[in-house]
């Protein structure tokens, strides 16, 4: 078994990468099937929700978000 934490991290003017073992749901409970490494939507704009498809590049997407 892996111990390692999962990591999500937020890119700048891009998505949010998703890194290790977790298990992504719906509003319903349904499960997403998902690989080890996963970028989801932040701009609104993809095709293919909640996953990231490249859209915030065309739509000029624009946020840097800091902790």
């Amino acid at each position: 078994m892996n111990d390692e934490k999962p990591i999500v991290q937020i890119r700048d003017n891009g998505s949010i990468l998703v890194k290790g073992d977790v298990t992504l749901l719906d509003a319903e409970g349904n499960e997403y099937q998902t690989k080890p490494a996963f970028s989801l939507c932040r701009c609104g704009a993809s095709q293919n929700k909640p996953f990231c498809d490249g859209s915030h590049k065309q739509i000029n997407f624009q946020d840097v978000s800091r902790a």
